[in-house]
């Protein structure tokens, strides 16, 4: 058996909120992490729904019933499963979205927040791509191990990062704050740290927070 693979047109929605034009001067890319929709994820980020900023909510291109055969739908940004093209395809479209935002605006501040699973896709979107990003914010989540540290060290370079968490988030552990630091030091860059009293999710306080560092 032989497998093979072909290019065709994809339609894939994301969701904004706020307008594009000579007045926004912030526009915050939120991705969403594993089984969550954008639409709802989008909501999280109300404390930045303010004139002159465009919230953007990208969606995972592969979508599933959460539990069974109906119910409530969750997208994903990949899988194990032919996951380099998974990465490739997400990455594509993120460009395309970003594409759409440089030609309505003149030089904005881009802040991508990647959130659990979106953290990873995050990382790799800005380490892939001739996309310019103000700040980095990963939250609940950090970069992935199989990037390609070389490029991506560049394209990090004299760039602001920032790692956002709970302190009760049961995804996170010391296994994985240590492999975030050694990540972090194999990238040369030294993220921001900001903790809040919660789990795994959106903290309000956290958000103002990280996205006024910078």
């Amino acid at each position: 058996m032989t497998q093979k693979s072909l290019n065709f047109r994809f339609e894939a929605r994301y969701f904004q909120e706020g307008e594009l034009n000579e007045n926004t001067r912030k526009v915050f890319f939120v991705l969403h992490g594993h089984g969550q929709q954008a639409k709802y994820f989008i909501k999280k980020f109300h404390p930045l729904f303010e004139e002159g900023h465009c919230v953007i909510a990208p969606e995972g291109l592969s979508r599933y019933y959460l539990e069974g055969y109906t119910g409530r739908v969750g997208a994903t940004w990949m899988t194990k499963e032919d996951r380099l093209t998974d990465i490739k395809n997400y990455i594509t479209y993120l460009n395309r979205i970003y594409s759409s935002v440089v030609e309505n605006v003149d030089q904005p501040d881009i802040y991508i927040i990647g959130f659990s699973q979106g953290a990873a896709t995050a990382s790799r979107w800005v380490a892939d791509s001739q996309m310019k990003f103000h700040n980095l914010i990963l939250w609940a989540g950090i970069f992935p191990p199989d990037m390609d540290f070389e490029k991506a060290g560049k394209k990090f370079m004299g760039k602001t990062f920032t790692f956002v968490y709970g302190t009760r988030d049961p995804f996170l552990s010391d296994k994985k704050f240590t492999e975030m630091q050694s990540l972090s030091d194999q990238l040369s860059v030294k993220p921001r740290i900001i903790q809040f009293d919660g789990d795994h999710d959106i903290n309000k306080n956290a958000l103002i927070q990280a996205v006024s560092l910078s």
